[in-house]
C-alpha cells in the first residue's frame, strides 16, 4: 500500500504517523510538503497528522485547509482514496469541507493530554473493520480544541447514517454526543481526535490503534 503523510508548518505528529504506517505496511510513506500541488502517483492512502499547523492562528486548521496541497487531497478523496485526519488533521479536514461540523475549544478551556476510553460505534468502515461494534479501546488525546460541534440536523444525519466511528466513554472535552471520530458520507474519510498512531506497539503502553491501520491495509490492499 502506497501512503502519504501531509506535512504543514507546525505539524509535530507527522513522524509518529509515518512510523505507524511503515510498521504496518512495510513501506515508508511519502512525506508531502504543504506547498505541493500534487500527490505522488498511485497513492492508496492519505494521512493528515496532528500538531499545530500554522501555530493554530485564526482557527485550528483554518490556514492549513487553504494550503495548495489540500486541493489534491480533496480531489483524491473525491475519487475514493481513503484519508484520515488525526487531531489537528481532523480540524484541517473540517475546515477544508471534507467533513461536517467544527472543532471548538474544550469544555473547561483546558488542554487535555491523557489516555481516554472510546467505544467503537461503526465496525464496518475502511478504518474499523478489525474492531467489533461496541468494543472498548483506549487511545491517547492531546488537544485544546477537540470539542466537536455540529448543528442538530448534521448530528442526526451522522448518527442515523452510522457515520460516528468512535465515541468517548467519559466527558472528555464537551463534544456533542461524545463524538470522537466521524466519517464522510462516502465512508472513505475519517476525522479522529484521539491518536491511534501512538498506540501501535507494546512499548507505547497499548496496541489498540494498530488495528485501525491493519484494517485499512487489509481493506485497501497492497
Amino acid at each position: 500500500m502506497k501512503t502519504a503523510v501531509i506535512v504543514f508548518p507546525g505539524s509535530n505528529c507527522d513522524r509518529d504517523l509515518a512510523v505507524a504506517l511503515e510498521q504496518v505496511t512495510g513501506r515508508k510513506p511519502a512525506m508531502v510538503w504543504h506547498r505541493e500541488t500534487e500527490l505522488p502517483e498511485g497513492i492508496d492512502f492519505i494521512g493528515v497528522p496532528g500538531g499545530f499547523s500554522y501555530g493554530d492562528y485564526l482557527r485550528s486548521g483554518a490556514m492549513a485547509a487553504r494550503s495548495p496541497v489540500m486541493g489534491a487531497v480533496r480531489d483524491a478523496a473525491a475519487r475514493g482514496v481513503p484519508a484520515i485526519g488525526i487531531c489537528n488533521g481532523f480540524q484541517v479536514l473540517t475546515e477544508a469541507g471534507l467533513l461536517p461540523g467544527a472543532l471548538m475549544r474544550n469544555a473547561g478551556l483546558r488542554f487535555i493530554c491523557r489516555q481516554v476510553p472510546l467505544r467503537v460505534e461503526n465496525s464496518q468502515s475502511l478504518f474499523t473493520s478489525q474492531y467489533e461494534a461496541g468494543e472498548r479501546v483506549t487511545f491517547p488525546v492531546a488537544h485544546h480544541d477537540g470539542n466537536y460541534q455540529a448543528d442538530a440536523g448534521t448530528l442526526e444525519r451522522l448518527e442515523g447514517e452510522g457515520r460516528v466511528a468512535f465515541r468517548y466513554l467519559d466527558a472528555c472535552n464537551g463534544s456533542s454526543n461524545d463524538i470522537a471520530g466521524i466519517l464522510n458520507d462516502a465512508g472513505n474519510v475519517l476525522g479522529l481526535m484521539p491518536h491511534p498512531e501512538r498506540v501501535v506497539e507494546p512499548a507505547h503502553g497499548g496496541t489498540d490503534g494498530r488495528r485501525l491501520f491493519e484494517g485499512l491495509l487489509e481493506t485497501v490492499g497492497v
